[in-house]
């Protein structure tokens, strides 16, 4: 039988969190400052369906969901970069600060087109 690997918990002051913000789900990573990943949540994940992963009140759930798994690592200040265009950003982003979390750094890593390939279709409902 192989052996299972046991988690070791890490002292880790400094972290980064990622927000990925989109029209359909919240997902959030936190990595150590080498960029190996500590924990990760999503709305879906977390047991919202449908158009319910991409409201705030998700994103909330799922950044108590994450804190849930690191809060014993010791982690004290946070760099956080913030992608996607979806409701959910800024209700992670203040469930953070509500959570005691130094941050230090907030930056948006959206990609923005610099004219480059035709957007699609505008949708119509």
């Amino acid at each position: 039988m192989p052996k299972k690997k046991t988690k070791d918990l890490k002292n880790i002051p400094k972290a980064r969190a990622y927000i990925y913000a989109t029209y359909n789900n919240t997902i959030v990573t936190f990595t150590d400052h080498q960029g190996q990943v500590i924990a990760s949540a999503s709305a879906g994940g977390v047991g919202f369906s449908g158009p319910k992963k991409a409201t705030p009140h998700a994103s909330g759930v799922v950044i108590r969901s994450v804190y849930e798994k690191v809060k014993d690592m010791g982690i004290k200040e946070l760099k956080l970069f913030v992608k996607g265009v979806g409701t959910g950003r800024d209700a992670a982003i203040r469930a953070l600060i509500g959570l005691g979390f130094n941050i230090t750094v907030i930056k948006d890593i959206t990609p923005i087109p610099h004219n480059g390939c035709r957007p699609r279709k505008i949708r119509r409902v």
